[in-house]
């Protein structure tokens, strides 16, 4: 008899959030499933990591072929700590999400989502982020089921290359209006924050920030157009940031 593979579930938004409620569905009879999330939401967080208090776990269910976990801390501790005191090996596979709201373009560097799905490959785990273009507390995740146990099937029959991981975003339409699954790069973006200044009752200023999302060109092979298409968008994602054009260039100037 074959084994499941162990499958780690993890998201920026809390462990309460539908989004991981949902993957969680999707996922449990793909494998072993164990859930170790943030107790509460940690979206903007990126990869930071927690240093200046103690961390701590909370068990919430354990019964066959599934444990969850909450965790006081941001998503790549809740990685760390799956790997080392949770399982005390890598899992298998580690699954990211659905995350309420997309990380396509530049939200992948604010993202706590593909944080974990960053540390994962670090590790050498076959990670995947999955993100829903709702922000919403009450988007429907159920047009995306389909395509997350597509994509996790596959992961999970066929692996990823070594030092890569994926970055899915999934419009937010009815099942049947969604035109398929496109490989596609990240789109050039930025966003355009400002800050909304506000006093306290004591005279102090305060601030809140702001902002609209900028895309930068209308690519048709990024990951924003294809979800603004009604594409679910897959990129591969790698953690070496080296800027391999511009060695050459850098090593005859300096």
């Amino acid at each position: 008899m074959v084994e499941k593979p162990l499958i780690l579930i993890t998201n920026d938004d809390g462990v309460k959030a539908p989004g991981i409620r949902a993957l969680i569905s999707y996922l449990r009879p793909l494998g072993r499933v164990v859930v170790v999330a943030p107790d509460r939401p940690q979206s903007g967080t990126a990869h930071a990591v927690t240093i200046a208090h103690p961390l701590r776990l909370e068990l919430i269910t354990k019964e066959p072929g599934y444990e969850e976990y909450s965790c006081n801390g941001t998503p790549a501790d809740c990685v760390k700590l799956a790997f080392k005191i949770v399982m005390r090996r890598r899992p298998d596979f580690l699954f990211s999400g659905i995350n309420h709201g997309t990380n396509a373009s530049i939200n992948i560097v604010y993202s706590g989502t593909m944080a974990a799905v960053l540390e994962g490959a670090l590790a050498g785990v076959p990670s995947v982020g999955f993100s829903l273009d709702n922000y919403s507390q009450r988007a429907d995740f159920g047009p995306a089921g389909k395509f997350v146990k597509t994509i996790a099937t596959s992961v999970i029959t066929g692996g990823l290359p070594e030092g890569i991981c994926l970055n899915v975003n999934i419009p937010d339409v009815p099942e049947d209006q969604i035109k398929g699954i496109m490989v596609c790069r990240q789109a050039h973006g930025t966003w355009q924050e400002d800050f909304d200044e506000r006093e306290d009752p004591h005279g102090r200023p305060y601030y809140w920030m702001t902002g609209v999302y900028a895309r930068i060109g209308d690519d048709r092979d990024t990951d924003q157009w294809a979800v603004e298409n009604n594409f679910v968008a897959v990129v591969p994602v790698q953690f070496d940031l080296t800027a391999y054009q511009a060695i050459e260039t850098l090593r005859n100037r300096f």
